[in-house]
């Protein structure tokens, strides 16, 4: 089941998008896809550019949507916390989560950084989450190929190891990390957004991504 918020913004409604491709009203049933960080028609938002950034990145992740909360979860019971997956543009600037102090938060929580969606896959529909191909591209290029076999911890891991140090709450999003290719890293020199490209990325399963880079 993939389920998703639609509309103008501001007045978004619950749907589910059925199998032909066509979006089902959920307003009658439930009020809203739970977790306020759910965005909605992510496919369709823009990207800023903060202002007098030089080294805006890109980094497609896989989301993991906590659906039943708990504190000291145990690893072997992780998987049972997750409501379901879905497709993460963590946009990191790496001068302000690099070089301005230390602290990571300054370079991930800038104004649109971080866009969510599609939509939230259910649980029941994925399963095996550390067997998904992930990519991404800016401006047709491919830069990010990979596989969320390759992550370092997996998901059952991070939930639990999480869950100890914060209690965990229906509707948290929890971003995973990327694989190789962000602009951070591309040789012989580093390569980060500007105003006016496109980012495209996906995971299988999980559906697309699209944003357009436009100066704060």
């Amino acid at each position: 089941m993939k389920l998703l918020r639609y509309g103008a913004p501001g007045h978004e409604k619950p749907g589910m998008l059925d199998r032909n491709g066509a979006i089902r009203d959920l307003s009658g049933v439930i009020d809203d896809v739970a977790g306020s960080t759910l965005l909605p028609e992510s496919l369709e938002r823009d990207v800023r550019i903060p202002r007098g950034s030089q080294k805006t990145d890109w980094e497609v992740e896989l989301g993991v949507v906590i659906g039943k909360g708990g504190a000291y979860i145990d690893e072997a019971d992780a998987l049972s916390h997750v409501a379901g997956y879905c497709v993460v543009n963590d946009v990191s600037e790496r001068e302000y989560q690099i070089e301005r102090g230390g602290i990571w938060d300054k370079g991930k929580g800038c104004d649109t950084f971080g866009p969510i969606g599609p939509w939230l896959v259910t649980a029941d529909e994925i399963p095996d989450p550390q067997r998904l191909g992930l990519w991404l591209e800016v401006d047709g290029k491919r830069y990010q190929n990979g596989n969320t076999s390759t992550m370092i911890f997996n998901v059952a891991q991070i939930v639990a190891y999480l869950s100890r140090f914060m209690s965990l709450q229906p509707g948290d999003v929890i971003s995973t990390g990327t694989p190789p290719g962000v602009g951070m890293g591309h040789k012989p020199e580093p390569v980060y957004l500007r105003a006016g490209q496109t980012m495209r990325l996906g995971i299988e399963g999980l559906g697309e991504q699209q944003q357009r880079t436009v100066a704060a």
